[in-house]
Order: structure tokens, then C-alpha cells, then sequence
């Protein structure tokens, strides 16, 4: 099957085929992996255990747990917080909040352009947290 783009995707969507066509022909194209599964990936890749990810996240253990087994669904904040304490990618960052049903990262915002800077610059939770709050901006954890 040919690589469809998201412009693609769309267009198609705007014309006049049904829905049922587009979802049978365009199955193996739609994002199904969840949360719980998309942070065990990126996980998987670290060289840090569990106990690590979360003191660095900012955030007991057992949640962690909760949120890696499927049984919890960490907030938007909460997903950025694993993300700084992976010192995950932007870019693997924005694709998680996206498939999270959340806002991704963006420039204009201003708590956002400080979070963007710390994950690019690999600032730690701490470092972002001083910043954000020097900032007068809602602080991670």
C-alpha cells in the first residue's frame, strides 16, 4: 500500500466517498498504538531503569507503574514530564502528545516556548521548573 500523507488523508476525507470506504481502505495507515504502549517504546530505548525515570519525572513510582500498565492516563503535564525525564526527541515528544488527544508544544505560547527550549537543550525537570517559574508560568510537577 502507498504511503498516504496527512494532506492526504484529509482530501480524501473531504470528498464525496463514504466513511466506511475510507476507514476499510485506510486501515493500516491509522495511529492505534496507546499511551502505555507508545511510552514503553521510548522507554525501551533508555539506559535507565524505572526508579530513575521517575525520580527524574518528578513523580512517585507507583504511578509510573499505573501510567505504563494502562491503568492510568497522565495529563498533558504529566506526559511532558516523562518526556524531559527520557530526555526524549521534540520530536518524539510532540508525536506522543498528539497521539494523547493533547495540544502539542507550541512556539508562540510562551510556557510552551520554555518548555521546547528545555527538552531541545536537555534541561532537565528541575532546570525547566526554575524557569517556568522565574517566568511567572505554571510550573511541570
Amino acid at each position: 500500500m502507498k504511503e498516504k500523507s496527512t494532506s492526504d488523508l484529509s482530501e480524501e476525507l473531504m470528498g464525496p466517498s463514504d466513511i466506511d470506504a475510507y476507514l476499510k481502505g485506510n486501515q493500516a495507515l491509522f495511529c492505534d498504538q496507546d499511551i502505555a504502549g507508545l511510552l514503553s517504546a521510548m522507554f525501551a530505548r533508555q539506559e535507565l531503569t524505572k526508579a530513575e525515570l521517575a525520580r527524574r519525572a518528578g513523580m512517585s513510582e507507583v504511578y509510573l507503574h499505573q501510567v505504563f500498565s494502562g491503568r492510568r492516563n497522565p495529563s498533558r503535564d504529566r506526559l511532558l514530564c516523562l518526556c524531559v525525564g527520557m530526555g526524549a526527541a521534540l520530536e518524539d515528544t510532540q508525536r506522543l502528545l498528539q497521539q494523547a488527544s493533547y495540544a502539542q508544544l507550541y512556539p508562540r505560547i510562551r510556557r510552551d516556548a520554555i518548555i521546547i527550549h528545555g527538552i531541545l537543550h536537555q534541561i532537565d525537570l528541575d532546570g525547566i521548573n526554575d524557569k517556568l517559574f522565574a517566568e511567572n508560568e505554571k510550573t511541570l510537577s
